[in-house]
């Protein structure tokens, strides 16, 4: 992860994850809809139908975090070797492990998320928000620890993307008890967007300048303009969420009634039953209700 690749990719990750988490709340939102269970039209049925029923989150996940694990891996000419055989032995690549542990702890919640929706009788949001928790726990605890070192430039860019973990961590902690509230999904929304184009941006700042020239630790206007590229990237992705959130309404309330008018005309005549089949006809039904009528008033005493 000490490369530009190494912050772009996961950072790429990470907003393409918080764009899609865009889409599904505001989603969620504008028809008033569980975040926990979304209600699904119906699919057909058959051989494929067990598809749908995959976690495509965890094992997306998984996959990334398996990537990002090979890739740190061959960053290191001979592979990531512990300790050294010299006397006393000493600990190699401190960095490099931080960032295998981060990439481990990624895979391991695609683990959770799989285990928890396809391979569990039912569904534990508990355990899949409590995962989320504490790895983002042990995030804040690695991140901390991975600036010890760090000087100027690299110091406040990397301090503010602790600042959008420990937020992120707060709001993990909070959904624990209320784990289907709209507003704390959206706040979760706006952090995962903010790392994610932070990461991307911290690549570009530490090794690929716009300007092709590094930016200077000693100069505190390099520094002050790290914190107001964080501002801009608070107000783009304030932006793009409210952006996501207007198209989706217009989206959602144009195809809507054209969903509802397909389904209507889908919509089968009779019911089926545990016995045999019913056939609910409006005309027989008010034909009866008729005879019923006419029938009361001979009936009466």
């Amino acid at each position: 992860m000490g490369t530009f690749i190494g912050h772009v990719y996961p950072g790429l990750f990470l907003f393409s994850y918080g764009l899609y988490q865009a889409i599904v709340v505001s989603k969620a939102v504008i028809f008033n809809d569980s975040l926990l269970n979304p209600s699904c039209p119906p699919r057909n049925k058959g051989r494929w139908a067990r598809l749908w029923e995959i976690s495509y989150r965890g094992l997306l996940k998984i996959v990334t975090g398996s990537i990002l694990i090979a890739y740190e891996n061959s960053c290191v000419k001979g592979g990531l070797v512990l300790m050294n055989r010299e006397l006393p032995p000493r600990f190699l690549f401190p960095k490099e492990w931080q960032h295998l542990t981060m990439f481990i702890l990624l895979t391991l919640n695609g683990c959770v998320d799989v285990t928890s929706k396809n391979l569990l009788p039912q569904r534990c949001v508990l355990l899949e928000k409590g995962a989320l928790v504490l790895i983002f726990y042990v995030l804040l605890m690695l991140l901390v620890s991975h600036v010890q070192d760090s000087t100027g430039v690299e110091l406040q860019v990397h301090s503010l993307l602790i600042l959008v973990v420990f937020l992120l961590m707060l709001v993990f902690t909070v959904e624990l008890w209320a784990p289907n509230a709209f507003h704390l999904s959206m706040i979760e929304t706006f952090l995962f967007l903010m790392m994610g184009s932070w990461l991307m941006q911290a690549g570009f700042i530490l090794y690929r300048p716009v300007s092709g020239y590094p930016w200077q630790d000693d100069d505190i206007s390099d520094i002050m303009f790290v914190t107001t590229f964080f501002c801009w990237h608070v107000m783009i992705n304030a932006l793009c969420l409210l952006g996501i959130y207007g198209i989706s309404s217009f989206w959602h309330h144009c195809y809507r009634p054209r969903s509802k008018l397909m389904r209507s005309k889908e919509a089968p005549y009779y019911t089926n039953t545990e016995g045999p089949i019913y056939q609910l006809l409006p005309e027989v039904e008010q034909s009866e209700k008729d005879d019923q009528a006419l029938l009361l008033p001979e009936s009466s005493p």
